[in-house]
């Protein structure tokens, strides 16, 4: 009996050898299939326009994609942003003079940090770089710095500057002529001059000032709507960045294959200077033309209108594969 036993045994370790020698090669192939997965999932990296939140785009992840947003010099959580004089009761004084996070800060840091971020995920995948509203100017400069990195650019009704410099440049065309960016000026409570930016006080309680904010970032939204997209602003804001030179170059910036999302209903960049920035872009690279959408929005979109921008969003992924 016991003669027996033993190779019963041994014939028992071999089988458990084997089992276990497979399951590594289960899971090895597993891993294996999972890295090589990953070298073809795009990461969706995401910079705010102005007085933006950093943050992805959750309902991005939610479809099991990879999304990081870029945290903005002046802009974090460390920055004082919200100091005691914008909580209530607010301190007039206080805000016109405090000097502000975001002094010195422009474009030049701006792309330096999204830069930073690109070139990390860079090496887990396919980079789709995104983008709204003066954010445009950060894509368009760190289009022309890293072409290499970067599988699509896209920009969500934003400045993308090509026969002209800046995003100021553009406003002051005919096409940018009926922008009620001039509406926002109202809730300005300091000089940029003495505090180093440009700071809102988006918490005012003024019916005129509030009025107009709505008129030009979010005609249509529900009180619950726009008063929450105010509550997430950061109060200052550089006071440079709209006014420097973010001009594309066609041998760098021109190699990415682009994205354009048309607002119809935006009062910041209207529909007409939208059209122009694309028309330009497409003459400047004839062999890459921006892949245009259209949705039916104001410059900043609701939950429900979002959503039909990340069924955009979702669908560029496909071409990456």
């Amino acid at each position: 009996m016991s003669n027996l036993k033993h190779p019963r045994r041994s014939a028992l370790r071999a089988a458990a050898t084997a089992a276990a020698a497979g399951g590594l090669t289960v899971a090895g192939d597993a891993t294996a299939r999972a890295r090589a997965a990953s070298r073809v999932t795009p990461t969706f990296v995401t910079v705010s326009g102005a007085g933006g939140m950093p943050g992805g785009i959750d309902q991005l992840a939610l479809r099991g994609h990879r999304t990081v947003g870029v945290s903005l010099p002046g802009h974090s959580v460390t920055d004082p942003q919200f100091a005691l004089d914008y909580q209530c009761p607010q301190q007039p004084e206080s805000l016109a003079t405090r000097p502000s996070p975001m002094a010195g800060i422009g474009l030049d840091e701006f792309t330096a940090a999204t830069v930073e971020v690109v070139r990390r995920v860079a090496e887990f995948g396919p980079v789709i770089l995104y983008g709204g509203s003066m954010g445009g100017a950060t894509l368009d400069r760190v289009g022309n710095t890293v072409p290499h990195l970067i599988a699509r650019i896209v920009y969500d009704t934003a400045f993308c500057c090509v026969d002209l410099a800046s995003a100021d440049d553009y406003l002051a065309t005919p096409e940018g002529e009926n922008s009620l960016a001039g509406n926002l000026a109202a809730v300005i409570v300091a000089d940029p001059a003495e505090i180093g930016a440009v700071r809102s006080n988006y918490r005012t309680a003024d019916p005129d000032a509030l009025a107009g904010l709505r008129q030009a970032l979010m005609a249509g939204a529900t009180d619950a709507e726009f008063h929450a997209t105010l509550a997430a602003l950061h109060p200052d804001e550089s006071a440079t960045a709209s006014g420097e030179n973010s001009q594309v170059r066609a041998h760098t910036w021109g190699r990415i294959p682009r994205t354009y999302i048309r607002h119809t209903r935006d009062r910041i960049i209207p529909i007409e200077l939208q059209d122009r920035m694309i028309a330009e872009a497409d003459r400047l690279t004839p062999h890459n033309r921006f892949d245009v959408h259209t949705v039916d929005a104001p410059h900043v979109p609701n939950a429900e209108q979002f959503g039909r921008i990340v069924d955009i969003l979702d669908q560029l992924t496909q071409c990456l594969r």
